[in-house]
């Protein structure tokens, strides 16, 4: 059975992007755009790892990270956080929040699947 991939990313572009390479790479996968989605989709859909994009509208992808790791049906899934503010510091407090893998974008598709295959 294919692994389950939630892909939290609110850019319609990037969500496409990684959608499309990790289905061409047979996982299964489910994008959610909304971030104020993402908790739900996951306990609906109980993905194998999370990618989950940390500048999201109406939410905070490290906010979503840290209530994800406090839920107990979500807390033992692997996140993959991915932003394009990585700024000194940033890395030390998404993995404090929670994450289990970091990117930064813009993303290369071979790092990025090194990355996914890891936490799996």
């Amino acid at each position: 059975m294919a692994k389950r991939i939630l892909v939290v990313e609110d850019n319609d572009l990037n969500r496409k992007l990684f959608c499309d390479v990790l289905r061409s790479q047979g996982y299964a996968v489910e994008p959610v755009g909304d971030g104020l989605d993402a908790l739900d989709r996951a306990r609906q859909f109980v993905p194998n790892l999370v990618i989950m994009d940390i500048q999201l509208p109406n939410v905070s992808g490290l906010d979503l990270i840290e209530a994800a790791k406090k839920d107990p049906v979500l807390r033992s899934i692997p996140i993959l956080a991915v932003t394009a503010y990585a700024g000194k510091g940033d890395e030390e407090r998404i993995r404090e929040a929670g994450a289990e893998g970091y990117l930064a974008k813009p993303v290369s598709i071979g790092p990025f699947m090194q990355a996914v295959r890891a936490l799996l």
